[in-house]
């Protein structure tokens, strides 16, 4: 038995013994190796230094502390794959100090433009979308400037009082007529019935008081902006308040307003170049495998929302495919233990085909877009429809489930912090699923966001489970939606109502023609102070909602089948059954309910 155990410590030893190592530090040195006394200065030539390993030892490429400013994405294909036996690690040496950045340092010398404002000189061939002074995100030169503590668009607090505020408009004829060249500034209005927002880019004036607009495409049911949330930024003549910046590029110049007790000669000035930090492309016959990132920091991503152009089906939504990580084409890829800390579009997107990707302990806020977004292929879909209208019955297609496998399936996201998503972009949530199958959200802390804290954009292909979440403080900034939101606009689904109740009565299997499996909430804590706990609209069907907590905003379930909600805790509120398709096969019972039931809308027999 001495032999035995003996052997099998050898064995042990020689495993571990066998893994590769590599070393990364910011500046690196001459003599860079990959070694640890010779490390590297650049994240890709480790990358490239990985492959002569990959597949054949284990191996971990350790990132030490300090800034790892990328001049480019960096871009793993199979390539750079490990395997099971033979998994690859990007880890911080400590946890959150190796941070991966998309920006620029920039040592620059300051003089006074006038009163507050200084003003230093930027080399040239900068886009600079983002400042960063001492690890902070500044503000665009803006109107009207933000206010501290509010919460739509950093101005006003969420009111449905659409009356225009003239004191404050954006558009306002004599404002607009101060600006001498509001060329390249960007306008940010909400909906009119504040389903997200819209951004448009000022491409000129109209004479001296209207400006010429590019954009609005951003929300996928789109309508007149709202007349009073809405502000402009980057203008110059409204550089008025600490905090605000603005850059001339044509003079390369770069102008600020600094806080108060604030040392602008000591501060370190940051500026953000590239959208995408890591990507993983592969192919499903060629995909890139069991690739790890552990501990890193990820900051500095460019805002992405004039791009955020395809619409996500029926939903309300329009997407944009990129994040800070990009994955498309990858499986057995984790995210542990990281921080997405301040980045300008999406934090993590899994685009497309994808297995097994799962995000784990991760800390990620004050994103410009989605925290997780989990989207993929409408090809993949059966007679997708992409906006708010009605289905052709008479040719559909009638097969269950999906045109092959080109969307994300079988991910994971557990024990994540997930805060302040949605800065730039109000369409987002922390958690965004669309066109995928078996995602499953467990142990999440969800909170402080504009619109929902889980969203599910269409029943196309069900089997999710969220469980073990608490999910609060949502819905801040936009309107009629909950912690909790879904539509199940899908193949079965018309907006005429009588007309769907007439073709399931036909054929009863229309509703799950898409949403293959049940999708399950259970275990989880949900409070919306602004909507509904947990919202099932639009027809989302094949739910089972058990053993939750619902403290404000009750459930809601709109025209769907085979809902079953069970062993729910509803306080201060109940069920609210907005419309009921005949024989819809839902399931309300076993539940404490502090409010009796809210009257059924509409119950449509036709």
């Amino acid at each position: 038995m001495k032999n035995i155990s003996l052997l099998l410590l050898v064995l042990a030893y020689s495993i571990v013994g066998s893994a590769k190592e590599i070393y990364v530090t910011p500046g690196g040195t001459e003599k860079a190796n990959g070694s640890i006394n010779y490390p590297f200065h650049s994240i890709d030539d480790a990358r490239k230094m990985a492959q002569q390993y990959a597949g054949k030892e284990s191996l971990t490429i350790y990132l030490n502390d300090g800034i790892y400013y990328l001049d480019k994405t960096i871009k793993f294909t199979s390539k750079d794959s490990g395997t099971k036996k033979f998994p690859i690690y990007y880890k911080a040496v400590n946890e959150g100090k190796a941070i991966i950045s998309g920006g620029k340092h920039l040592n620059v010398k300051w003089t006074t433009y006038k009163n507050e404002i200084f003003v230093c000189d930027i080399p040239n061939g900068f886009d600079i979308d983002q400042l960063f002074i001492d690890n902070k995100r500044e503000t665009m030169a803006r109107y009207p400037n933000s206010i501290p503590g509010k919460n739509v668009f950093d101005r006003w607090v969420l009111s449905h009082d659409a009356k225009a505020d003239a004191a404050t408009d954006a558009l306002a004829k004599e404002k607009v007529a101060q600006w001498k060249n509001p060329k390249g500034a960007y306008l940010h209005a909400m909906h009119r019935s504040l389903w997200g927002d819209m951004h448009w880019l000022v491409t000129g004036k109209k004479g001296e008081s209207k400006l010429k607009l590019e954009g609005g495409w951003q929300n996928n049911r789109p309508d007149k902006m709202h007349k009073k949330y809405r502000f402009i930024e980057n203008v110059f003549e409204e550089l008025d308040a600490p905090g605000e910046w603005y850059y001339n590029k044509e003079e390369s110049l770069l102008y600020y307003y600094p806080r108060k007790d604030f040392d602008i000669k000591t501060a370190k000035v940051e500026i953000v170049s590239l959208r995408h930090l890591f990507e993983f492309n592969g192919t499903k016959e060629k995909s890139v495998q069991h690739i790890h990132l552990q501990g890193l920091t990820f900051k500095h991503t460019a805002r992405v929302f004039m791009d955020n152009k395809e619409p996500l089906l029926r939903s309300d939504w329009t997407v944009y495919r990129g994040g800070a990580v990009f994955y498309n084409g990858a499986e057995n890829c984790s995210v542990i233990n990281c921080e997405f800390d301040q980045l300008g579009g999406n934090s993590i997107f899994v685009n497309n085909f994808n297995r097994h990707i799962n995000i784990i302990g991760c800390y990620i806020h004050h994103s410009g877009a989605n925290g997780i977004a989990f989207v993929g292929d409408p090809k993949s879909v059966r007679n997708p429809i992409f906006r708010y209208g009605p289905q052709d019955y008479k040719n559909m297609d009638l097969t269950p489930g999906s045109i092959g496998d080109n969307f994300p399936a079988n991910c994971i996201v557990s024990d994540c912090i997930i805060t302040k998503t949605g800065r730039d972009e109000k369409q987002t949530a922390p958690v965004q699923i669309s066109m995928s199958f078996r995602i499953t959200v467990s142990h999440c802390s969800i909170y402080d966001v504009p619109r929902a804290g889980i969203n599910i954009s269409e029943g196309t292909f069900g089997g999710h489970i969220i469980e073990y979440c608490d999910v609060f403080n949502t819905v801040l900034e936009t309107g009629d939606h909950g912690s909790f939101n879904s539509w199940g606009r899908d193949r079965f689904w018309d907006p005429n109502t009588s007309k769907v109740n007439r073709e399931v009565a036909k054929n009863p299997n229309l509703p799950y023609l898409d949403i293959l499996e049940p999708t399950i909430i259970r275990n989880s804590r949900w409070r919306c102070d602004h909507g509904w706990d947990v919202d099932l609209d639009d027809g989302s069907s094949n739910y089972y909602i058990y053993n939750n907590l619902l403290l404000n905003g009750g459930l809601k379930l709109r025209e769907g089948y085979g809902r079953i909600a069970q062993n729910n805790i509803l306080i201060n509120n109940g069920l609210h059954a907005h419309a009921w398709q005949r024989k819809s096969g839902d399931v309300f019972k076993h539940n404490i309910v502090f409010k009796g039931k809210h009257p059924i809308k509409y119950i449509f027999q036709n």
